[in-house]
Formats: C-alpha cells, structure tokens, sequence
C-alpha cells in the first residue's frame, strides 16, 4: 500500500499524517499552531514527514469555490486563499483532493466508520462551531457552490439577521462557541461548552436545554428532507453523548416518517485529520478497505 498525506487546516492548528495502510491509523504526525506564514510552515513540515507521497487529501475550515477558501473568517489570511492552486504548485503531479473539514470527517466515516455502507446519510459536527454533511449515493454532496450543509447559516425566524448580514443565526445559538458564550455570561466565570452539559442545575440547565431543542428540531427537519438511513453526530461536543443523543432521537422520531437510526459518530479525536487520509486514498484510487 503507497504512503498518502493528510493535511487538517484548522482554526486554532494544523495537522500533518501520514498513513501506509487503508485504515484510520496514523504512523507519522506533526501538529502545527495556526499563525503568520500558516501554509509555508504547513508544507515545509508536509515536506520533511513525507517528502513523496502517493496522494495528499487536505480538510480545511470554509469551503472551496471558484478556486479559493470562503467562509473562513477566523483563520487570519486564510479566506480568499488560493490554496488549489498553492498546493497543485507544491505538489506537481501528485493527486490531491481537498474538501471542508465536515465533509472530510464525513468522507473518514463512510469509509472507515458508523456511515461504512450507508448509501443516504446525515453526518451532523458538534464542536467550536456546527455544521453537517450529506449523503446520498454513498458520496458526500458538496452543493453547488460548495456549500451544502453549513446549516450554521440556517434562520430561526423570518425577519432575523442571516449571512447577508454577518451572522450565522443557527450556530450563534447552538455551537460551543455560543453554549461557552451564554454560559459564561450567565454564571459569571468562564466555562465550556462541555462543562456547561455537565452542570444539571439551573439557570444552566435552561440554557442546555433550549440549545438541545433547537439542534433536535433542526436534525429532525433535516431528516424529513433528506429521509436518511442514518444519523451520525461528531464533534467535540459529542463527549456529552448521553446528554445529546436521546433529544436528537426523540426528536426524529416524532418528526420523520421514517426515523432513521441516530448514534455516535467512530471517530471525534483527529476526524478532520483522518477524513484528509480519506480524501487522500479517495485521490490516490486506492480501493475501499475489506469488511
């Protein structure tokens, strides 16, 4: 089996893999913090890991469209890059495929993990941010900027402020950003989004309680669209499994006429990271993993 790349361009850092066998393993990581000169330093340290491989997959935060990354402002420099094009120059004839970190983990899933042989599916990210991924035909669909499954853009009412103005209505009420945001406010001292799932208490407890409601109604909607097989949910946030998936479940089966199954995604640690490996197998042609 040839040796492929994995790059992860996040947030806050950047992940480097390598793997030499159609598995979600790594043999060889380099992590990276985000900064001045992110993608220089990326590719100096993709060059010393693994200065040939046979295909290099790339996640990264926002989308790809008409060439460039969009809608990632929180990556300093990094919406507007031209980053296919950076890395076609980097890597020459090397086949590279790259896709948002969503889709990416989706795509480590359906090859690897709790979406393996799912033809029409609902991969749902709980994390700093939120986001979704969808299925159909057993390939991840990537809209037709790009752009499907940012549900973080989705309004909640119809005069509210939506992406034409800045603002990501659903993610602002849902994510971990927004979850560590309210709680902080509310309890006057800095918590997390997981920590706040763990306090059963109120005035706590309302604010958890209302985030879960809204992310229930949005997955079963979502279900009702799509009428998936199953729904699996990933995420930082995802360590609060017990807290998250019976709502989610009840939710989808009040809903949809056809309430598909609802559980954990395999993979929440280095998702992203593994699904660029995905990706990179994807390019590469090597076949799908044995049962």
């Amino acid at each position: 089996m040839s040796r492929v790349l994995g790059i992860d361009f996040g947030g806050t850092k950047v992940a480097v893999g390598v793997s030499d066998s159609d598995g979600p393993a790594l043999s060889e990581r380099i992590l990276l913090e985000t900064g001045g000169h992110t993608l220089p330093r990326t590719l100096a340290a993709a060059r010393k890991i693994l200065g040939s491989p046979a295909a290099v997959g790339v996640s990264t935060c926002g989308v790809i469209r008409d060439g460039r990354v969009r809608l990632a402002p929180n990556l300093p420099g990094w919406d507007g890059l031209e980053l296919p094009r950076l890395l076609r120059e980097e890597f020459g004839a090397v086949p590279v495929l790259i896709d948002n970190d969503v889709n990416a983990a989706a795509a480590a899933e359906l090859r690897w993990g709790a979406l393996r042989g799912v033809s029409t599916g609902l991969y749902v990210n709980l994390g700093t941010g939120l986001a979704a991924a969808l299925v159909v035909g057993g390939r991840v669909v990537p809209g037709a900027h790009g752009a499907a499954g940012e549900i973080g853009y989705l309004l909640g009412s119809p005069d509210e402020p939506g992406f034409a103005e800045g603002r990501a209505p659903l993610e602002e009420r849902v994510s971990g950003v927004a979850l560590a945001a309210r709680g902080s406010a509310l309890l006057g001292r800095q918590v997390t989004a997981a920590d706040l799932l763990d306090l059963a208490g109120s005035p706590a407890r309302d604010v958890v309680d209302e985030a879960l409601d809204v992310l229930a109604m949005t997955v079963a909607n979502l279900c009702v669209i799509l009428d998936p097989e199953r729904v699996v949910v990933g995420g930082g946030m995802m360590g609060r499994a017990e807290r998250i998936l019976p709502r989610l479940s009840a939710a989808v089966a009040r809903a949809a006429p056809f309430p598909p199954e609802i559980g954990p995604a395999r993979f929440v640690h280095d998702a992203p990271l593994l699904g660029a490996l995905a990706l990179a197998y994807t390019a590469s042609g090597a076949r799908t993993a044995p049962e």
